[in-house]
């Protein structure tokens, strides 16, 4: 088994660091925070972020100190919000054993720059493709807390460093499934998130399951022909990380990105929105990037488009549908 440290104690964060000690590693969780990093050294629970899990494993320690908590790893996992990656992680630039592997847990493009996270945390930490990793699936955190069955997928440019970390976070109730593809686990697992509040919307403005239906059946068309247009595997957008991420993702209320639609549909603000949901959802900055990816590599996001004018514009339920899927007969 290997030590292996999660930068950020959120609860996808927490509940991965208890996958990875439940699979028999050595878990050390970083978070900035003083009380959650009391809250696991003395109680074993992270109360603010995961209060769901009443124990954690025996094997999950914390710090709040960067070099103490990046010390002899042999995998780093990060899970930090995606718009303040770049950020948090130039701090740990030198501190990061060379040998390091470094598993991202983020999904999200990077609203300043149009980047998605592999290319984030490669810049940030001066890092070779080959040493990154990245984690995507149908992996609602406090489901995967409670040890429900559930799977994912690692994917790497080098395969064995995906077989390599596959078999860490694998245990009896989590299966993860490996690839080389990427830019595919990226781009499901970042756009799909718009997808979700444009579904959520829908529920709330108090829409059937025809109309959330067809939203997400456009919505993978439209998030595979802008990832296949960045260099992604069509098959990918048919898997786990694909589909089957945007299956748990438009059908929870556990999805913070389907809540904060749903209360958009039921005629809140963003602002109002982003207070009842305790956050931005990271569909919400995601939105824009879709529109500007789809314009670079010359592919129609309607669904994208229609959510930034909810975002920025207010507009209703009826007429995003209204923008989305206009008059007309057109081929599927």
């Amino acid at each position: 088994m290997a030590n292996v440290t999660v930068l950020g104690a959120g609860a996808w964060g927490t509940a991965f660091g208890q996958v990875l000690a439940d699979a028999g590693n050595d878990v050390t969780m970083w978070a900035i925070e003083p009380e959650i990093v009391e809250a696991i050294e003395k109680t074993h629970t992270n109360p603010v972020r995961l209060p769901s899990v009443k124990q954690l494993p025996a094997n999950m320690t914390a710090t709040g100190d960067r070099a103490a908590a990046v010390r002899g790893a042999d995998v780093v996992v990060v899970a930090i919000a995606a718009q303040h990656a770049r950020e948090a992680l130039v701090e740990f630039k030198d501190l990061i054993p060379e040998t390091a592997l470094i598993v991202s847990l983020m999904k999200g493009i990077e609203q300043s720059t149009g980047k998605r996270m592999d290319q984030v945390v490669c810049e940030a930490l001066g890092l070779e493709d080959e040493r990154f990793l990245a984690v995507s699936g149908p992996n609602l955190s406090k489901q995967v807390a409670a040890r429900e069955p559930a799977a994912t997928v690692v994917g790497c440019t080098n395969i064995e460093n995906a077989y390599e970390v596959a078999k860490l976070c694998t245990t009896k109730y989590f299966r993860a499934f490996v690839t080389s593809d990427v830019i595919g686990l990226e781009m499901c697992g970042s756009l799909k998130n718009v997808v979700a509040l444009a579904v959520g919307m829908s529920h709330g403005a108090g829409y059937g399951e025809n109309t959330a239906a067809m939203i997400e059946t456009r919505g993978l068309a439209e998030i595979a022909a802008v990832g296949e247009a960045a260099g992604a595997m069509p098959e990918t957008f048919r898997g786990l990380a694909g589909v089957g991420d945007l299956i748990a993702t438009c059908g929870s209320p556990l999805s913070r990105n389907y809540t904060f639609g749903y209360n958009l549909g039921k005629g809140l603000s963003v602002e109002e929105a982003t207070k009842e949901s305790n956050g931005v959802a990271e569909g919400v900055a995601t939105a824009s990037a879709v529109v500007a990816l789809g314009e670079q590599y010359h592919v129609p996001t309607p669904l994208a488009l229609a959510m930034t004018r909810v975002l920025n514009d207010g507009i209703s339920c009826a007429e995003m549908l209204g923008e989305m899927f206009p008059e007309g007969v057109t081929e599927e």
